[in-house]
């Protein structure tokens, strides 16, 4: 099955996405064709980023409240997800992406990011449905940067192997 049908079947692609054969995930994300797709400034702040991907992610992390944000010498924001105060002490986009997938792991409805990589100047993230997780991490085509940390967000029963 190609890339265009695979994620046909799936449901990860926006009405209309144009795919050509072979064309990389990051590409698709960054031309906006993939569902849950978020094409970010590699120069923004996690808390200029947390209010986008929440959205994105959806499920709990839409209640996820922005108490405070701290710069000395990181990014620290104060949240609340619900279960109190927290502190979380972010450098990069990246590290908002980490934390977010373990705040809201065991929340069925909240998606899963995935950060494809850099292209254009710009750094490609996909929140994609837990439903899915474990067929898009068996497909060859998928190479994203946090792969591993990914596979430890499904149950040991359904993590797919390459």
């Amino acid at each position: 099955m190609n890339v265009k049908a695979e994620l046909q079947r799936l449901g990860l692609l926006v009405e209309g996405a144009h795919v050509s054969p072979g064309q990389p995930l990051l590409t698709l994300c960054d031309a906006g064709a993939l569902d849950g797709g978020l094409t970010v400034a590699l120069d923004l702040r996690p808390d200029e980023l947390i209010g986008p991907l929440c959205e994105r992610i959806g499920g709990a992390a839409r209640s996820l409240k922005v108490l405070d944000v701290r710069d000395d010498p990181e990014v620290a924001l104060v949240v609340d997800a619900g279960d109190g105060e927290e502190t979380w002490e972010l450098r990069e986009p990246r590290d908002l992406v980490e934390r977010c997938n373990e705040e809201f792991r065991a929340d069925p409805d909240s998606r899963a990011v995935a950060v494809l990589g850099e292209w254009e100047d710009s750094l490609q993230l996909w929140c994609v449905p837990k439903r899915v997780l474990s067929s898009l991490l068996r497909a060859p085509f998928f190479e994203a940067e946090n792969r591993a940390r990914l596979s430890a967000l499904l149950p040991a029963a359904s993590r797919g192997s390459r």
